[in-house]
């Protein structure tokens, strides 16, 4: 059998040669992910920590009137499960990068379409490729950040702030999401289906915590209690549409029946709100 004495050296020299091994070591600038649910719809956001060490950051480490990538490493990507509204403007559903081209006292924010640049892309990215910027202004922070922060702040169901936070300044982008239609959509389907004193429930306590069709959902309670029998949420969500409504007289009654079932479960919490509801309802009843 003839061998080919090249290919047989070859392999002697793959399995007797120590492999190239790399050192593992911590990043400078560690990842980090955000994720944050706003409403029925959820953000999330990856991006690079890095520190200042010590180092001017604002005008220095990150120029003015150049691209910054908003953080370190490759792009900082965010993700939407929903479509989302920022200043006016509706950014679909997706994947963007992240990119800040900052000022002493304001910098423009763009959501990029293209995801594929490292870094902020400077020598390749094309404005074009925005789905759009916007304008915001500076704030100066009384404190020092350390290390970038990226984080939500101020979130109701249908807003939150996300926050860019840096040595002494912090950039706040508001964000909105139609939580309202979705709810209506959603709360429409369920009640169409098999509701349960669980879904009127819900459905109720949605339309209290957002301050819509109070009677409407004082009606979804009483159902709730109807099937569900005394439950001490049910009473105290049918206590706050009731005081909502301006009657303050049944508010009490639901909230004192909330308050014993509570207390009878050590729900110690809903004891105490209920309680300090009942004290100050009783200072808004007509004067007899």
């Amino acid at each position: 059998m003839n061998v080919n004495k090249g290919v047989v050296w070859s392999i002697f020299w793959f399995l007797t040669t120590p492999s190239i091994a790399q050192i593992v070591h911590p990043k400078a600038s560690p990842s980090s992910q955000v994720v944050q649910e706003i409403g029925l719809s959820k953000i999330k956001i990856d991006y690079s920590r890095p520190s200042a060490k010590g180092r001017k950051v604002m005008g220095a480490l990150v120029p003015y009137g150049r691209i910054w990538r908003v953080g370190a490493n490759e792009s900082t990507k965010i993700t939407m499960a929903t479509d989302i509204m920022v200043l006016g403007h509706v950014l679909p559903k997706g994947t963007y990068a992240l990119y800040a081209f900052p000022q002493e006292k304001e910098w423009e924010i763009a959501f990029h379409t293209n995801t594929g640049h490292w870094g902020d892309g400077r020598t390749e990215y094309s404005p074009a490729e925005d789905a759009f910027r916007v304008s915001i202004e500076a704030e100066k922070l009384p404190y020092h950040q350390e290390t970038f922060l990226i984080a939500f702040d101020s979130i109701t169901h249908n807003s939150a702030n996300l926050n860019l936070v840096w040595e002494r300044t912090k950039i706040t982008i508001p964000i909105t999401v139609d939580t309202r239609a979705a709810m209506e959509m959603e709360i429409a389907k369920q009640l169409a289906a098999h509701p349960t004193a669980q879904t009127y429930y819900e459905a109720g306590r949605y339309l209290q915590e957002q301050g819509m069709d109070l009677r409407q959902a004082l009606t979804y309670l009483r159902k709730a209690l109807e099937l569900g029998g005394d439950t001490y949420y049910f009473h105290r969500v049918k206590s706050l549409l009731e005081a909502d409504l301006g009657n303050y007289a049944d508010a009490i009654q639901s909230a004192q029946k909330s308050l014993e079932l509570a207390n009878s479960l050590k729900k110690d919490e809903f004891v105490r709100m209920n309680q300090q509801n009942i004290s100050r309802w009783q200072g808004l009843l007509p004067k007899k």
